[in-house]
């Protein structure tokens, strides 16, 4: 069953099943540059909030099968971002950068939240994740209940970085596990199927 936290904005309830730790592993293959990638990966995947209408999210994953004693491998991505519902920004919000809000208003409900319904049931959303190679990401799509398909909007390399130019990103909630699925468009190959996980709720 799943359990709302009651301090929770309403803007983030339609998220509210991806709060909490989740652990687990996945499958790498894909192939590029006439190279193929395989493999299992441990991951480890934190979404959690503060009171804002976002939610953080940080994620880990190592390859399993050189792990040292510590049980971790090579190291393959480390990423942190926000997770929101896609909404217009008012005076009520604070932002660009430093700028306080110029306004004040009563605090969003379940109703304002519902007029962001999609046509097809969903709610629009919006993700911005940061890797620690300097790769920015946002994506957009919609959450639908306990399933979220989002794709990329815009990737920001810095010079240097290996060629990435999309992805798309499938989370859901089966059984009481986060499944998610990974697909790349990167070092010269088209969008395809990339790597996958099951992870299990942990905290």
């Amino acid at each position: 069953m799943l359990e709302i936290p009651t301090d929770l904005p309403a803007d983030l309830v339609p998220l509210s099943w991806l709060l909490g730790v989740w652990e687990g592993t996945g499958v790498i293959d894909y192939e590029a540059s006439g190279q193929r990638f395989d493999g299992e990966f441990a991951h480890r995947v934190s979404f959690s909030h503060d009171g804002g209408g976002y939610l953080n999210y940080s994620a880990e994953a190592w390859m399993l099968d050189d792990a040292a004693d510590d049980g971790r491998g090579a190291g393959l991505v480390s990423e942190l971002g926000y997770w929101r519902l896609a909404r217009p920004l008012s005076q009520a919000d604070a932002g660009p950068a430093l700028l306080p809000a110029t306004a004040v208003s009563p605090a969003r409900t379940a109703d304002d939240v519902e007029q962001l319904r999609t046509a097809e049931g969903g709610f629009p959303l919006q993700v911005a994740l940061v890797h620690a190679d300097g790769i920015s990401e946002l994506y957009l799509g919609q959450v639908n209940g306990p399933r979220i398909d989002i794709a990329t909007d815009a990737i920001v390399r810095p010079e240097g970085a290996k060629e990435y130019g999309a992805a798309t990103r499938m989370y859901g909630l089966v059984e009481g596990h986060l499944l998610w699925a990974w697909d790349i468009a990167a070092l010269g190959s088209h969008l395809g199927a990339h790597a996958s996980a099951r992870l299990a709720k942990v905290d």
